[in-house]
């Protein structure tokens, strides 16, 4: 009897270590999440493509997180991180969009509102495209924090 208890202890404190990352990768994936809604429909600022296809990569991660969250279930690190990842890759090359380093042709925004546009700023300074960046670079680096945890 007496050793199942520190084996409980051991349990409880690894169930805790990955969770407070999980909690963390869950809240910026629910704040950006709620930031492009808030800019979309109260703002009025229409989502480019490339937007949309971070929004396909970030609305979900809300759901799969939370999940995990509840069930305090670390696997659902594996289905998030590809989710994270692909909506990284769609950010930075958003951002070398806005900023002009890709060329004209290879830009996919063809019709609706530019990628490139100023109207693709808040407050007319900080770029959307870099808050997204900065949102998946931010939930990639808690669920590595949050498997690492996990697995010791």
């Amino acid at each position: 009897m007496s050793e199942e208890q520190p084996v409980a202890r051991h349990g409880n404190s690894r169930n805790a270590a990955f969770w407070t990352p999980l909690f963390l990768a869950w809240l910026l994936a629910l704040l950006a999440t709620a930031g492009a809604l808030f800019l979309g429909e109260v703002m009025g600022k229409t989502p480019c493509v490339l937007c949309w296809y971070q929004r396909i990569a970030m609305f979900p991660l809300v759901l799969v997180l939370g999940m995990g969250l509840f069930a305090s279930d670390a696997r659902c690190v594996r289905y998030a991180l590809p989710l994270a990842g692909v909506g990284w890759g769609i950010a930075a090359y958003h951002l070398l969009v806005f900023w002009s380093v890709v060329s004209e042709g290879l830009v996919p925004c063809g019709k609706g509102s530019s990628c490139a546009d100023a109207d693709v700023q808040v407050a007319g300074v900080v770029p959307i495209p870099l808050l997204s960046l900065a949102a998946f670079t931010g939930i990639l680096v808690t669920l590595w924090v949050a498997r690492a945890r996990a697995r010791t």
